[in-house]
């Protein structure tokens, strides 16, 4: 079973050893950049590099600010302080993620509310999140509280699952509506774009990910970006441990944190950033591939939406069932080609557990029949 699907992918990647998820590509300046930054000694958060990588996202993603920090998951917790969530405020976010997601919200002080998730695109539901605000919202002077619980509902985090962008212009409507700041976790999706915009550019603030698994990489490594320029400067200050410019004096004016992304880290991220597009290009040609062959053995492919640009980060198909999907993870694997589901859902997790959720109908879905596939560039 499924040894059409094993054999084209070995036959798509030229090997029949282990296929990987999606592995990192070092072709072009990467051993250059970092050389440079050895020989420099600027190894640490303050060099040319780090300031280039802001740089070049903010070209990329078309954002006055961008910030650079350790990784995905800091810069989530940094843009909700941002954005004013406080202890023990609300975020709406979706269950259907990775982690990070909701750790950050924990991090933070702040509760998660899990709402479902569209079928189509993977990510947070608008329908979802209005039927919440409809229900338990309750709009005051200082913001939307929930008036079942009281706490003030500080956030709304969507993710874009995959590459995949949400349904933003809904999303964006009904938290302008009830004053609820949007904060995009982009972390997947680098590279994609909504009605021609980049992710990431269309909340108050955007994460953005370049962990090992990503389509470019530094290691770790994240970036905050924000079409405000005054909450692009303060995110700098508190990611620099909040210290106040002077040329040897230690004066910190808050609580800051020492998320700044090491300049050896930014050099790997700039050598990485300016083969984005070729990347793209090539994931590109392989989902098309995918997309025939799949519908020829009647199993579903993922692919972008109208008025949306996928980067397929990991690709995946959607299969007939549990039972279907399981069968598919246990012949590839044994196959030594890579596959996983879908994430379990984060209501799941013992710690978890006790936050709000909603019927979760589209996320248990979901939950039960995708599978990512192996989605890397190929050389």
């Amino acid at each position: 079973m499924f040894g059409e699907v094993i054999s084209f992918i070995k036959d798509k990647f030229g090997t029949n050893d282990f296929i990987p998820l999606h592995a990192p590509v070092f072709a072009g300046n990467e051993r250059a950049y970092v050389m440079d930054t050895l020989d420099s000694t600027f190894v640490s958060s303050v060099g040319a590099y780090v300031e280039q990588a802001e740089i070049m996202m903010a070209e990329i993603c078309q954002t006055q600010r961008a910030v650079a920090v350790v990784n995905g998951t800091s810069g989530l917790q940094i843009a909700m302080q941002l954005a004013g969530v406080k202890l023990g405020d609300e975020v709406l976010t979706q269950a259907l993620t990775f982690v990070a997601t909701a750790n950050a919200i924990q991090y933070i002080g702040a509760e998660a509310v899990f709402l479902d998730v569209d079928c189509d695109t993977m990510g947070l539901s608008a329908k979802a999140v209005a039927e919440f605000l409809e229900e338990f919202g309750e709009k005051r002077e200082n913001g939307t509280h929930n008036k079942k619980t009281g706490k003030k509902i500080a956030a709304c985090i969507p993710m874009h699952t995959f590459g995949f962008p949400v349904h933003l212009d809904a999303l964006m409507a009904i938290c302008t509506e009830w004053n609820i700041p949007l904060i995009e976790d982009a972390a997947e999706s680098l590279g994609s774009y909504y009605r021609g915009k980049h992710t990431g550019s269309f909340g108050q603030l955007g994460v953005i990910s370049f962990n090992g698994n990503k389509i470019v990489t530094c290691g770790g490594g994240g970036m905050i970006v924000t079409q405000n320029e005054e909450l692009g400067k303060l995110g700098k200050h508190l990611t620099t441990t909040a210290k106040v410019p002077h040329p040897y004096e230690y004066v910190h004016d808050q609580v800051g944190y020492n998320f700044r992304m090491p300049n050896l880290n930014a050099a790997l991220i700039c050598a990485q950033l300016e083969q984005l597009e070729a990347f793209l290009a090539n994931k590109r040609v392989l989902a098309n591939e995918y997309a025939v062959f799949f519908e020829s053995q009647g199993i579903k492919f993922r692919t972008e939406l109208e008025d949306t640009q996928a980067n397929y980060w990991l690709m995946c198909v959607e299969l007939e069932n549990l039972e279907e999907r399981n069968a598919f993870l246990k012949a590839t694997n044994e196959a030594k080609t890579m596959t996983r589901p879908i994430w379990q859902l984060m209501y799941r997790l013992p710690m978890y557990k006790h936050c709000y959720r909603d019927a979760q109908k589209n996320a248990e879905f979901l939950e039960e029949r995708i599978v990512n596939i192996p989605s890397s560039v190929r050389q």
